[in-house]
């Protein structure tokens, strides 16, 4: 199929991860800046990624693909499931509520490929995992209601932040008025016993902590009115995936600058149903309106494998129950990135 390339690069990296990397890793890979070609044809469509869901569905004994609701246009929702035992402790990985942040689905597909393999043998039988790859897949395909005609990536299918009807879904989280967050909420959260959740997003590309491009920041939930012990168990997911990726010298990761809304899932959520939650913003997007925040495409391969990265380690964490010893006290010192203002100062 016509995402060789992508998924080859991304499986690579789940058996080359100590190999030597280029220096063009994720955090120097290259800007837009309106000089590259930014192909969204090389990324799942909507319907490629439903058939590839349910061939892995087909393929493997353990995964069970669920319905969840449509999206404004009509499009399923899915669920992934791996569900051996209701007493085990379940994450879940949520992907795309913003259309244009497709490189977190593109490694969750891998990922799910990956749990059918026997690299993660006997892994799934001591932890859930839940994950939803595209929660709004209108915005993902650009068949929405306003003109996205400024936006970046060339070719015939746009991808935006917003759902059909120009809605953020990502702070949409306590009225729950569109139909994606209502599936999410209804028979997800309130359906399954979960505790923990990363919500999986991007950025722009030029976040940067201590002079260097960021790969990708993290944060906890920030409202005042989150359990303290959830809060605890947010930072202790964030001690698992920084340990993961920061220490494998292509990954460079700071801390996000996020507000205290609980519209917002890493908020709302935490506090709603007592889930310990985690952001992580991938660097850069696939398109937008505002060239800044698009990257070059030949850093994919590399943010492919950071979702990866990050989704095998917290799945042996939560399933080793090694996450319970992590040391959270890395988030006291992390610095918060900045955005680097121009080209001049690279």
């Amino acid at each position: 199929m016509k995402k060789t390339m992508i998924s080859l690069v991304a499986a690579g990296a789940l058996v080359l991860s100590a190999a030597p990397l280029q220096a063009d890793a994720v955090g120097n890979g290259p800007n837009y800046g309106g000089n590259e070609t930014i192909n969204t044809s090389i990324l799942h469509t909507y319907s490629e990624m439903a058939s590839y869901l349910q061939k892995q569905e087909a393929k493997q004994k353990d995964m069970e693909l669920e319905v969840i609701g449509q999206s404004v246009k009509g499009r399923d929702l899915y669920l992934v499931k791996y569900m051996k035992n209701p007493e085990n402790p379940t994450i879940l990985f949520l992907t795309q509520q913003h259309g244009n942040e497709q490189l977190t689905t593109e490694g969750a597909l891998e990922f799910i490929k990956h749990l059918g393999t026997g690299k993660m043998k006997g892994v799934t039988d001591n932890v859930n995992i839940l994950i939803v790859p595209m929660l709004n897949p209108d915005g993902a395909m650009g068949d929405v209601d306003f003109s996205l005609d400024d936006y970046v990536a060339s070719g015939d299918r746009h991808l935006t932040r917003y759902n059909a009807l120009g809605v953020d879904l990502n702070r949409d989280h306590v009225t729950k008025i569109q139909p994606e967050t209502q599936a999410l909420h209804n028979q997800v959260m309130q359906k399954y016993d979960i505790d923990y959740m990363i919500d999986l997003h991007h950025q722009g590309a030029r976040s940067e902590r201590d002079g260097e491009l960021v790969s990708g920041s993290i944060l906890y939930p920030t409202t005042p009115n989150v359990d303290p012990d959830v809060l605890e168990g947010s930072k202790k997911l964030g001690a698992v995936v920084f340990d993961a990726v920061d220490s494998t010298g292509w990954g460079h990761l700071g801390k996000y600058v996020g507000g205290t809304a609980e519209t917002i899932s890493r908020n709302g959520i935490a506090v709603e149903y007592g889930i310990s939650t985690l952001l992580f913003e991938m660097r850069g997007m696939s398109d937008h309106e505002y060239e800044p925040y698009v990257l070059g495409q030949k850093s994919n391969g590399y943010l492919i494998k950071q979702t990866i990265t990050t989704l095998d380690a917290t799945v042996r964490a939560i399933a080793d129950g090694s996450i319970e010893s992590k040391d959270t006290s890395f988030w006291d010192t992390l610095a918060e990135q900045r955005t680097r203002q121009s080209e001049e100062d690279e």
